[in-house]
Parts: C-alpha cells; sequence; structure tokens
C-alpha cells in the first residue's frame, strides 16, 4: 500500500507540473529557463513512477 500512496504523490506531482507548464507556456513572454526547470522535474517524475513496480503493471 505504500507504493500505491507514492505512486499518487507523483502523479499529483505531475500534474501540477504540467499545470505550471502550461501556465507559463501562455504567458506573453515566457521564462524559457523555468520552462526548462519545470519541464526536468516532470521528467525526473515520470522517471521516477517508470522505475515503480506498481506504475508497470
Amino acid at each position: 500500500m505504500a507504493l500505491a500512496s507514492h505512486l499518487e504523490s507523483l502523479k499529483a506531482k505531475h500534474s501540477e507540473l504540467e499545470i505550471r507548464i502550461a501556465d507559463e507556456e501562455r504567458r506573453p513572454h515566457p521564462d524559457e529557463t523555468f520552462l526548462s526547470d519545470l519541464k526536468k522535474q516532470k521528467l525526473r517524475l515520470k522517471d521516477a513512477m517508470a522505475a515503480m513496480p506498481v506504475y508497470r503493471t
């Protein structure tokens, strides 16, 4: 159960990052450095989720 709750937490953080990325991209002059950082964070979360046994089933 702990793995499932951790996975849900990672999914929630991933979704929050998607929203933050979309918000930044909608700005008239998006901060490319900030966007790059957000996208890297999102990718790290995706990698962490993919490495979990619960995610692969």
